[in-house]
């Protein structure tokens, strides 16, 4: 998302509303929704000016290409918002739920805009887009350790709001700066500290949401079942959290990180199939992940692997020097290796692997990368076998996708599976992120195709060596892959065959609290929690029937 501000076309008077010198759409049908739903925002919110943008908006495109990374997502097939509304303060927000309600349209909401199948900002039936980008503000408490955050600041933004009051706070979150931290926080949240303190949302003390009804709740309002379900539970099936009160911790004055590489030339196999026993056994201090990716081993065309080892630790050199030398000879770290830095540096360094003397400002860039791309995740409770690695090498030479390798232990096995949606916890040695990427500026929806079929491919083989019943999967790499329903309209069978995997058991109870709070199922998408008090409307299946509504 880039960091220039676009100028905005102004709903104030009822008059201008439905002039049409601020847009221009057909008469009849379109035009009386147009203007009953302007004239309704215009009543509903508490100020007389909200940025909004209709497809005859001179930055209509810009604003919604903004913060689209992936470019499947961006094409000139894909559906578009009636409507792109950047608010300003919290009562936009509530207009637009409490209009949109009111005719009958869908709301999408986008943060960051990671979403990695575009639900953020894609539907199929008329939508229009809430897009958090004035929302960003970052207030930090040193003295209490704690920070409120708006939803549409990215976690570079945060990261650098900590730094201006302390370089010795710090907060465990993702290491791409551009992602939102609404969306983040909907998932999870796990970055280079998560094994001392936990993923983003075991940090979360409070929050404040528009709720389907429009008001805005805090955690005493909401109480503690809605406030259960938006700390992992996934994004667009709740309501629009506005701001997030968080938990800050401790980090020492000096970090310590390297980065060493291995072919499977250079032994890189063993290291692989080693790491797997000693990463997720590591003191909770130490973050130790692995990129695996195909790489040119020559200049005669052929291919090698090449496993990327990177490391941060909560201290100094001298200290990791003994630790690995106890834990993992096999890696062969020196004192060359090691670079010291402050906690913030290495939010930069992990980003784009900086010197240490590199501007902090760079946290601030929302520019994003943007591509075509196609991801799916695992978690793995067993090390894969040397012959399984072997096979693995084999089939990633034919492609080329880069898979990433995150140990857990360390905080995860303390936490129950229970205590947040987030399940993966106590027993997971890693988690793997799977990553197809290809150029599609001409075009072609058979490349495109070619590229994905081949990624699901991979993932079938993978199936013996990762999670099983069910196979798991993390909310924040969504793939529709899993399953999806039709605008949002799944019964509560149908949606368990991808909640069960991205929450297991605590599908149900998620499904128990989308039915309290918003049981006419307003917040919705392809892969949302199911209303079971909207699809009592319909016919269910006897096993739709048997949830048992404990509140």
């Amino acid at each position: 998302m880039g960091t220039s501000s676009c100028s905005s076309v102004l709903v104030s008077l009822i008059s201008l509303l439905l002039s049409s010198l601020m847009f221009s759409v057909s008469l009849g049908t379109s035009n009386s929704i147009h203007g009953n739903f302007l004239h309704c925002l215009s009543i509903n919110s508490q100020s007389n000016s909200i940025p909004f943008y209709t497809p005859n908006s001179l930055n209509y495109s810009s604003v919604l290409q903004s913060s689209i990374n992936n470019l499947r997502y961006s094409t000139p097939t894909t559906p578009k918002p009636l409507f792109i509304i950047r608010p300003s303060q919290d009562s936009h927000i509530q207009a637009a739920v409490i209009c949109s309600k009111k005719h009958g349209i869908e709301v999408r909401v986008r943060s960051g805009g990671h979403d990695y199948e575009g639900l953020s900002y894609v539907a199929d039936v008329p939508f229009i887009l809430i897009d958090l980008f004035n929302l960003r503000s970052v207030s930090v408490d040193v003295e209490d350790r704690t920070a409120w955050i708006q939803s549409g600041a990215t976690l570079g933004e945060l990261y650098y709001g900590i730094a201006e009051k302390s370089r010795t706070l710090g907060f465990p979150a993702g290491h791409c700066p551009t992602v939102g931290v609404g969306g983040q926080f909907f998932g999870g949240g796990y970055g280079t500290i998560f094994r001392k303190y936990g993923l983003s949302i075991d940090n979360i003390l409070d929050a404040r949401m528009v709720d389907a009804n429009g008001r805005i709740l805090d955690r005493e309002s909401m109480g503690e079942d809605l406030f259960w379900a938006i700390r992992g539970g996934g994004g667009g099936s709740f309501g629009v959290v506005l701001s997030w009160k968080i938990r800050l911790v401790p980090v020492p004055p000096i970090v310590t990180v390297f980065r060493i590489e291995k072919i499977l030339e250079q032994g890189a196999s063993a290291l692989v199939h080693r790491w797997q026993e000693v990463a997720p056994k590591l003191p909770n201090e130490i973050f130790l992940r692995i990129s695996l990716s195909a790489v040119d081993a020559n200049d005669k065309g052929e291919k090698t692997i090449k496993a990327i080892f990177d490391s941060m630790f909560l201290g100094v050199a001298k200290d990791l020097l003994v630790m690995m030398k106890e834990r993992f000879r096999e890696l062969g770290l020196e004192s060359k290796d090691c670079i010291e830095m402050s906690w913030i540096q290495s939010a930069v360094y992990f980003d784009r692997f900086a010197p240490p003397d590199s501007p902090l400002d760079i946290l601030l860039d929302r520019t994003q990368w943007k591509g075509y791309f196609k991801g799916k995740s695992d978690f793995v409770k067993e090390p894969i076998s040397q012959v399984g690695l072997e096979e693995l090498w084999k089939r990633l030479l034919e492609e080329g996708p880069t898979l990433i390798l995150t140990p857990f232990g360390g905080k995860m096995n303390e936490i129950s599976e229970s205590e947040t949606p987030f399940p993966h916890r106590n027993g997971t040695l890693y988690m793997i992120e799977y990553a197809v990427g290809w150029d599609g500026s001409q075009g072609s929806d058979e490349l495109s195709q070619k590229h994905i079929d081949w990624l699901r491919k991979l993932y079938r083989y993978m199936a013996p060596f990762v999670s099983k019943s069910p196979r798991a999967a993390y909310v924040n790499y969504r793939d529709l892959d899993l399953g999806q329903s039709k605008n949002g309209t799944s019964t509560y069978s149908q949606a368990r065959a991808w909640g069960r995997k991205y929450f297991k058991n605590n599908y149900e109870r998620l499904v128990q609290v989308k039915s309290k709070f918003d049981p006419e199922n307003f917040f919705r998408n392809e892969q949302s929690i199911p209303s079971i008090a909207y699809l009592g409307k319909k016919v269910e299946t006897s096993s739709d029937a048997q949830l048992n509504f404990v509140m």
